[in-house]
């Protein structure tokens, strides 16, 4: 036994090391490009480096959390780009989680109504291109709602328009840490004013992104339940649980460890599909290297930006999935 652990010990240490090799020869092989073609398009007189970043942007961002006004350096403005990508694509996670896994309980509901019109919706947004979804939406924002001046007010101070969904938002006062109060949107003379307006640009992309994801997620969840024995579930009906509890103590927590992996996958699909948001005039990273490159010229850096920054974003969220999957999965599962 003395003789096994240190040679174990030996063999994760190996491990390790060749794995920091493998990541340092990837970031040398990495950075050896980019050098490479900057020197060539310097080489055949291109103006390259992303010394542009520290310029003035010269353009406005139409909407987004992030303050930006045309005097701002570029740098600043993929800034305000990335976060109206978390912007759009947290949202549409959530919404899509939610109702995509009640789309898969309902694949699998001993209703032959319910389980037949699951299918359908997922039949039919799965075999739809992502694209087409999000400009028929925002086409059906902008051409079949009334006008600002007639907004519906789907519920008390929540007005919907072709010009976007007003809400009510926390109003607080200068220097103030706590809101003071809600400030509510109201019907005015020419249109909604007050509260929070999300423009139909973003409720487009948002829609899209979470109806779609949803269909996938459906099939995700109904997997993950149909993986769980039968056993289990004739256990949970002999304790005398209903349905619900049988879905919600014993069938969801064994079927997560099913789920977890292929939801993953889907998150990244989804934060990876926003760049699509472009279509519609959405402010997101893409368009804002769009609009950066057009002004510059660096082609070259603004997609390196894009990528790298993508790149970020989808390993963050294989992390936080992973810590999460650890977390859910049996015991030996790994």
């Amino acid at each position: 036994m003395s003789d096994f652990v240190p040679a174990s010990r030996r063999a994760v240490w190996r491990g390790r090391a060749l794995q920091v090799l493998l990541i340092a020869a990837v970031a040398g092989g990495a950075f050896w490009l980019v050098h490479h073609a900057l020197e060539t398009l310097r080489a055949r007189g291109v103006r390259s480096g992303f010394d542009f970043l520290l310029q003035s942007a010269g353009f406005e961002i139409s909407e987004g959390w992030l303050d930006f006004d045309s005097g701002q350096p570029f740098w600043r403005a993929f800034l305000a780009g990335l976060i109206n990508t978390v912007r759009a694509a947290v949202p549409a996670a959530l919404i899509a989680v939610a109702f995509g896994t009640l789309l898969g309980i309902g694949r699998l509901a001993p209703h032959a109504l319910l389980r037949g019109l699951c299918g359908v919706y997922v039949d039919t947004v799965r075999n739809v291109p992502l694209l087409v979804q999000m400009l028929m939406l925002y086409f059906a924002l902008t051409q079949l709602l009334p006008d600002s001046m007639e907004a519906i007010e789907l519920l008390p101070g929540v007005w919907l328009s072709k010009g976007g969904l007003a809400l009510p938002w926390p109003l607080r006062e200068p220097g103030a840490f706590w809101p003071s109060g809600l400030d509510w949107p109201e019907q005015g003379g020419f249109n909604v004013t007050g509260g929070a307006a999300l423009s139909p640009e973003y409720l487009a992309v948002v829609g899209a992104l979470a109806l779609y994801t949803a269909a996938f997620v459906a099939e995700i969840v109904r997997a993950g339940i149909a993986s769980v024995s039968s056993g289990q579930k004739l256990a949970a009906q002999a304790l005398g649980l209903s349905s619900g509890q049988q879905l919600r103590i014993v069938v969801l927590p064994q079927a997560l460890r099913v789920i977890v992996p292929s939801l993953t996958n889907q998150l990244l699909s989804l934060t990876k599909n926003s760049s699509l948001a472009v279509a519609v005039g959405y402010p997101e990273l893409v368009s804002v290297a769009n609009t950066s490159l057009n002004a510059t010229g660096r082609a070259f850096e603004c997609i390196a930006v894009v990528m790298l920054v993508y790149l970020l974003l989808s390993l963050t969220i294989s992390a936080a999935m992973n810590f999460y999957n650890a977390r859910v999965a049996l015991r030996g599962w790994q």
